[in-house]
């Protein structure tokens, strides 16, 4: 398999670029704040979101659920621009985003594997939930549409099988 070597956005704490880095030095040691987004696609009655059980070959936090899908930008790209990209990419469908709300983490996969430092645009899309989706194996084990109340309960009683800026990008859209 061939792999591209890929850069993030290193930011400040309000968000502003300051240069680009190595994607996996910025996912070691403490981990370099960076530019991230988050994509959210619920169903057209706003009552179920399309979420996905990440892949056994991800770096980080493999095998643990997340939201639809989630990445970096690249260079001067657009987070709406991304995000539709990513989705595309990922699962294998279109939808229009638009923005949300933006926040900023840090976390340590469980493993060891490395950290998440980011900036996070969350990113939010409807369709329907008769959408024909493609995932690539490479990045999603599985995926289920799941209704908001069910999902909050399961992140409630089983917080360790959720990704942590999953957790936190819910929680703003939400409230």
């Amino acid at each position: 398999m061939i792999t591209m070597h890929r850069t993030v956005t290193l930011v400040d704490p309000s968000g502003k670029a300051l240069r680009e880095a190595d994607i996996v030095e910025a996912h070691t040691g403490e981990g370099q704040l960076h530019r991230a987004f988050s994509v959210y696609i619920f169903d057209a009655e706003r009552k179920h979101l399309l979420i996905q059980r990440r892949s056994k070959t991800k770096m980080l936090w493999p095998l643990f659920w997340a939201n639809t899908c989630c990445s970096h930008p690249f260079e001067n790209e657009a987070p709406c621009a991304a995000g539709e990209r990513r989705l595309q990419e990922e699962l294998g469908f279109r939808a229009q985003l638009h923005e949300g709300p933006q926040f900023t983490y840090q976390a340590y996969d469980p493993g060891g594997r490395g950290v998440e430092h980011e900036h996070v645009t969350l990113l939010i899309g409807v369709v329907s939930k008769q959408i024909p989706l493609h995932p690539d194996p490479q990045e999603v084990e599985e995926w289920t549409w799941v209704t908001i109340k069910q999902l909050q309960t399961d992140m409630r009683d089983h917080p360790d099988l959720y990704a942590p800026w999953f957790h936190l990008g819910l929680q703003q859209l939400l409230h």
